[in-house]
C-alpha cells in the first residue's frame, strides 16, 4: 500500500489553481489589482494604474503581451462590473464649472493691479496670498507625508521676494495665474487626448515631452508679459513665475511633493542665481514626471 506524505501532498484544489495561475497570468494580476480594475471607466486608466504601480511594457511581456495598453484592454475586458454604461470618452463641453474657475484665475491680477493702481499698502500681501492660492485648487492627490509643505514654501518664496523687489513684483506674478490656469487645462486635456492615441508607454512620453515645452514655452511669454505691466524686473519675476506654474502643474498632477518642496527651498537661498536654478531643477523633474500615463489618470 502507497502512503502519501501529508507534508509534501498538496490539497487537489491547490493544486488546480495553481496549474490555472500558471497558465492563466493575467488572472493573478487581475486579482492582485481587482480595485483599480473594477472601478476603472476606460482601459486607459488601468494602463496608468499599472504604471504607476511599475509594471512597464518589458513587464507587460511576462504576461503575453506586447506593451501595459495591450495588457489593460484585456483587465478591462475581464473586469466584473455592473450594468451602467462606461462613462463616454467624447470631449465634455465646458460647464458652469470651467467658466467659474477661469473667473477665479482673472481674479487675482485684476484685484492685485487695482490695488496697486489705487496705491493700497496691502497690494503686495494681497497678490502674493492670490497667487500662492492659485496652487491649492483642486486637483489629484499628490504623495507625501507632509501634504501643505509646498504650499507653505511656495508662499514664503514669493512674499520673501514681492518684499525684497516691491509690489511691481507680487503683481506681476499675479497677473500670470490667468495665463498659467489656461496653460494648465490645455496641458491636461492635451496629455489626455495623447494618452488615448497612444499603443505604449513609451509612445506617450514621446507624445507628451513636446506638449509640456510648448506649455512652459508659452507661459514664459505670458509671464513676460505680465512682468512688463507690472513694471517688475524681468530676470527676477520670470524664473518665480515659472518655478510657481511647475509647482502648479506637478501638484495638480500627482507628483510627489518631496521634488517640488526641494526646488521652493532652494528658491529661498539669498542669492540671484537660486530662482533660475530651482525653475530648472524643477523643469527637469515635470518631464519626468509628467511623461507618465499614470500622470493623466482621472482624478
Amino acid at each position: 500500500m502507497t502512503t502519501v506524505d501529508p507534508d509534501t501532498a498538496a490539497p487537489p484544489s491547490a493544486e488546480r489553481a495553481r496549474r490555472r495561475a500558471a497558465g492563466d497570468p493575467v488572472k493573478a494580476l487581475l486579482h492582485r489589482h481587482r480595485e483599480l480594475c473594477e472601478r476603472a471607466v476606460d482601459p486607459l486608466e488601468i494602463a496608468a494604474g499599472l504604471e504607476a504601480h511599475g509594471i512597464t511594457d518589458r513587464t507587460a511581456a511576462r504576461f503575453r503581451h506586447r506593451d501595459v495598453f495591450s495588457l489593460a484592454e484585456e483587465l478591462y475586458a475581464r473586469s466584473p462590473r455592473g450594468e451602467e454604461p462606461a462613462a463616454a470618452t467624447a470631449p465634455v463641453p465646458a460647464g458652469p464649472s470651467a467658466y467659474r474657475a477661469l473667473g477665479c484665475a482673472l481674479l487675482p491680477g485684476a484685484l492685485a493691479a487695482a490695488a496697486a493702481a489705487a496705491g493700497q499698502a496691502w497690494a503686495g500681501p494681497a497678490a502674493v496670498a492670490a497667487t500662492v492660492a492659485a496652487l491649492v485648487w483642486p486637483g489629484r492627490a499628490a504623495g507625501g507625508r507632509f501634504p501643505w509643505l509646498a504650499h507653505l514654501l511656495a508662499a514664503a518664496v514669493a512674499g520673501w521676494a514681492a518684499y525684497r523687489y516691491g509690489t511691481a513684483l507680487a503683481v506681476g506674478l499675479a497677473l500670470a495665474v490667468a495665463p498659467g490656469h489656461l496653460l494648465a487645462a490645455a496641458f491636461a486635456a492635451g496629455a489626455r487626448a495623447r494618452l488615448d492615441g497612444s499603443r505604449a508607454l513609451e509612445d506617450f512620453a514621446d507624445r507628451a515631452r513636446p506638449l509640456l515645452f510648448a506649455s512652459v514655452a508659452g507661459f514664459t511669454a505670458a509671464a513676460v508679459g505680465a512682468t512688463a505691466l507690472a513694471g517688475a524686473p524681468l530676470p527676477v519675476v520670470v524664473p518665480l513665475a515659472l518655478l510657481l506654474f511647475l509647482t502648479r502643474l506637478l501638484l495638480r498632477h500627482g507628483s510627489r511633493r518631496g521634488p517640488v518642496a526641494a526646488a521652493l527651498a532652494l528658491a529661498l537661498v539669498p542669492v540671484p542665481a537660486a530662482a533660475p536654478a530651482a525653475a530648472a531643477v524643477l523643469l527637469v523633474h515635470a518631464v519626468l514626471a509628467l511623461s507618465r500615463a499614470s500622470a493623466h489618470a482621472r482624478p
